[in-house]
């Protein structure tokens, strides 16, 4: 401290009076307290696999598309005509929490009633690069959720071969309301 400081904390602590030393107050030590880590229990359903996997080759553009999605909903889709509402980045990330995160990724958009997503793996230069294991594991994945409509290579501005948009089902509340404004329209 200055002589300066020292001077005006001495004027600040004028009327200060110690404690009194008593027998009958003990002062607790601070714990070291672990943050408690809350079991995830989203992960205990996670029934998205790691075993053996098909490496797919650089070459093969990811695209996926369930019974009953029209052409013209994967074309739209294709040519990046949907706003996309949430996006997840799986950029130098291990395999294990890419599987994690696109469990969670997926299972919360579902609950928010989000449709139109896009997940970046990253571009590898090899087959065998660790951006391509995780596109070639994302593709697997997308397909095991079932609320996953279809899915497709993004357009270059966001992403390219890098990245990949997402099509969920939807929600039950969307599937009403559209029946209801349908309803209206026709009468």
């Amino acid at each position: 401290m200055k002589p300066d400081d020292k001077s005006l904390f001495l004027d600040a602590m004028e009327d200060v009076q110690p404690l009194k030393q008593s027998a009958d107050i003990h002062w607790q030590s601070s714990r070291n307290q672990r943050s408690r880590q809350a079991m995830d229990t989203l992960q205990l359903d996670n029934f998205l696999t790691l075993g053996f996997l098909d490496i797919l080759p650089l070459a093969e553009p990811l695209a996926f598309q369930r019974e009953g999605v029209q052409h013209g909903v994967f074309d739209k889709l294709r040519s990046g005509k949907y706003p996309r509402q949430a996006s997840l980045s799986l950029l130098r990330q291990p395999t294990e929490q890419c599987r994690q995160k696109v469990f969670a990724f997926i299972h919360h958009a579902q609950q928010d009633g989000l449709r139109n997503l896009i997940i970046v793996h990253g571009k590898g230069r090899e087959d065998n690069s660790h951006p391509n294991i995780v596109r070639s594991y994302l593709s697997r994945w997308l397909t095991e959720l079932d609320a996953v409509q279809a899915f497709c290579v993004a357009l270059p501005h966001h992403g390219g071969s890098g990245a990949c948009y997402v099509a969920l089902r939807k929600s039950d509340d969307a599937r009403l309301e559209n029946r209801e404004r349908h309803a209206k329209r026709s009468r």
